[in-house]
């Protein structure tokens, strides 16, 4: 499906840590927009600013200048704990280390987020197995972490991120646990749901599973100092082949 409207804007954003001689500018006046159906990679070397982007993106951390929007609500206007309620209701992580609870099963893992928001327990769990369903993981709902593969692990990481009204998932290095087959299992089922019609923001530096992405960001020094254009052959990723949303 075509990209829909602008979920995640960010607007001369910049992040600066210390200050004088020891001033770093972790993130440096960036622009960068994201759509629904849009699924967007950023890429650079450590320290080039992708986790503070990223950690910008969800509102765990604030600009130190320029504006964050999230369905046009800035964070910079909302205090922590609204922030926190905006991340509940809209945004979902996907992280390297899945971060799933071992004392709860997979539908359990999904459905937590639901029941902290308020949702009634049973409702979670309707919601939790359509989770995992889209997933291709009903099957192990009742299964603990431990009983399955890494590979299985992350997509149940990836249906806690979008059980609900969430429609917008941050995954940092969702695959580095992972090894390459099972990388590419992981990055399908992100894509599907991209196309499905969520948006993402993957921060990766591998260009294999950046050209999954309909669009490349590239970061240095806290600056967007290239990137690919939808419609544009990402002849950046040299040693990547193109999308792949059939998984071939």
């Amino acid at each position: 499906m075509s990209a829909g409207p602008v979920i995640l804007q960010l607007v001369g954003a910049t992040r600066v840590h210390g200050d004088g001689a020891r001033e770093v500018r972790a993130l440096d006046e960036v622009d960068l927009s994201v759509r629904m159906g849009e699924l967007v990679a950023v890429m650079g070397p450590s320290g080039s600013g992708k986790s503070t982007l990223l950690n910008m993106a969800g509102g765990l951390d604030t600009p130190t200048s320029g504006e964050v929007l999230l369905a046009g609500d800035s964070l910079s206007d909302l205090d922590a704990k609204g922030r926190a309620a905006l991340r509940r209701r809209r945004i979902g992580y996907v992280f390297q280390d899945f971060n799933l609870i071992p004392a709860l099963t997979a539908a359990e893992n999904v459905s937590l987020p639901r029941e902290l928001d308020g949702v009634r327990a049973r409702k979670a769990r309707r919601e939790a197995l359509a989770a995992l369903d889209e997933v291709d993981l009903r099957q192990l709902a009742n299964r603990f972490p431990d009983e399955m593969s890494g590979g299985q692990q992350q997509r149940v990481a990836i249906a806690r991120a979008l059980v609900g009204p969430r429609r917008l998932v941050l995954a940092d290095e969702p695959t580095g646990a992972l090894d390459s087959t099972t990388g590419e299992a992981v990055m399908k089922v992100l894509r599907a749901r991209v196309d499905a019609g969520a948006a993402g923001l993957l921060v990766t530096h591998e260009p294999r599973f950046a050209a999954w992405a309909d669009r490349t960001v590239f970061l240095r020094d806290g600056v967007i100092v290239d990137a690919t254009e939808p419609d544009e052959p990402e002849h950046l990723l040299t040693t990547a082949g193109p999308r792949h949303r059939d998984g071939r």
